[in-house]
């Protein structure tokens, strides 16, 4: 049997005789605080590794909902592979419930308690990409988020167009100057590889309430080096 101690920051969790912990990502609000029916996997940061990363995903069910604990240390060229992979083993399963989603669990300070993020339809784009990429990418709006000093928009030029680049302060207490609720199209979303998955969340956050300020904004996740 396999026990889970919740202690905020971090999960402990504790299975033969051996113990290991995820720091998760903060946040300083989620609208998503209870999920029942649930499966968890875990993305430990592991230096005894190659990669740093270890996953363990045992105790996942394919027909619940699935609550991925991610260490906030980890960068997303290590994370988005691993994420890829479980989307990939829950699409494909026998067994399917197509009212379960996934979520990645965060520390929500506001609450001292569990917070999480819905990444169900997401759809992660790794650059070089595998296949044609979007041709939304060439014609609308883009906002590459490169580190919380590095924010670009770019402009439906294209890569060639005009580019407006912010730190992270600027960018979240001015988006309402942008103009983003006059763009036709869905905005396109670029992350860099090397972000800490901590920093991937606090962004994440914030294009959740983007969206729920009418803004549409692409379900694709460019990841770019």
């Amino acid at each position: 049997m396999r026990y889970i101690l919740i202690l905020y920051a971090s999960l402990f969790i504790f299975s033969c005789g051996k113990d290991k912990m995820v720091q998760l990502p903060e946040i300083n609000h989620s609208e998503i605080s209870e999920i029942n029916d649930v499966s968890a996997a875990y993305l430990f940061y592991n230096e005894t590794e190659v990669d740093s990363i270890e996953l363990n995903r045992k105790n996942l069910i394919s027909t619940t909902n699935w609550l991925v604990n991610v260490d906030k240390r980890l960068t997303l060229k290590q994370v988005i592979p691993k994420i890829k992979f479980l989307q990939e083993k829950k699409q494909k399963s026998e067994h399917k419930n197509e009212n379960a989603k996934n979520y990645f669990t965060c520390n929500d300070i506001s609450k001292k308690d569990l917070g999480f993020i819905e990444f169900t339809n997401v759809v992660y784009k790794i650059y070089p990409f595998d296949e044609k990429p979007p041709d939304s990418l060439y014609i609308n709006i883009s906002i590459n988020f490169k580190s919380l000093e590095s924010i670009t928009i770019i402009s439906s030029d294209g890569f060639c167009g005009n580019l407006l680049t912010f730190n992270w302060k600027d960018f979240s207490n001015k988006f309402n100057d942008f103009g983003f609720d006059k763009s036709t199209n869905p905005i396109d979303i670029i992350f860099d590889e090397n972000l800490l998955f901590q920093d991937y969340i606090t962004f994440k956050v914030f294009l959740e309430k983007m969206k729920r300020n009418n803004i549409s904004i692409s379900n694709e996740e460019i990841i770019s080096n």
